[in-house]
């Protein structure tokens, strides 16, 4: 019997995980003496994060606030993109944080080379934003699993649909 076993290989934020630690990050903005009297606000958008506050000093700290609230969540922090910091209205400053969704053609073309250089016997496509991987070896697939999460890519992976 000689069936062939597969994996996806895919690059997703959790939207409601996000949506969660945004709401706690507000939360804690409210409650915290430094932020008394502040105009700092989180706006989550379906692809990017709007965050504006009074000066550069306290929207690293909303940044700071926000991301320790991911970490605590499991969210990778890799697949968040800092925008540059811009004056917004009256005297406030905002950035604006991409989320980034599906694995671009570059990083693709390193996984694909990762798993070929491995010499294990088994094949990559790319299909779209994600990559299947297939093989007769599920030992193999692991192999394939564990190298991709010692690589250092500038982005997080997850690995679905293994069969």
């Amino acid at each position: 019997m000689a069936s062939e076993s597969s994996f996806d290989i895919v690059s997703k934020m959790d939207m409601q995980e996000l949506s969660n630690a945004v709401n706690q990050a507000e939360r804690e903005i409210e409650n915290r003496f430094d932020f008394k009297g502040s105009k700092s606000s989180l706006k989550l958008d379906k692809d990017a994060l709007v965050i504006a506050s009074d000066d550069e000093y306290k929207l690293n700290a909303v940044i700071d606030i926000l991301q320790t609230k991911m970490v605590k969540r499991g969210l990778s922090l890799k697949n968040v993109e800092y925008g540059k910091i811009e004056p917004a209205s009256m005297g406030t400053v905002r950035q604006r944080l991409t989320l980034k969704q599906g694995i671009d053609q570059e990083n693709s073309k390193k996984i694909n080379i990762l798993i070929r250089d491995s010499k294990l016997k088994v094949k990559s496509q790319i299909q779209g934003d994600q990559i299947r991987v297939t093989g007769k070896s599920k030992d193999d697939l692991q192999q394939i699993m564990q190298l991709l999460r010692k690589a250092d890519l500038s982005l997080d992976l997850q690995f679905t649909n293994f069969k």
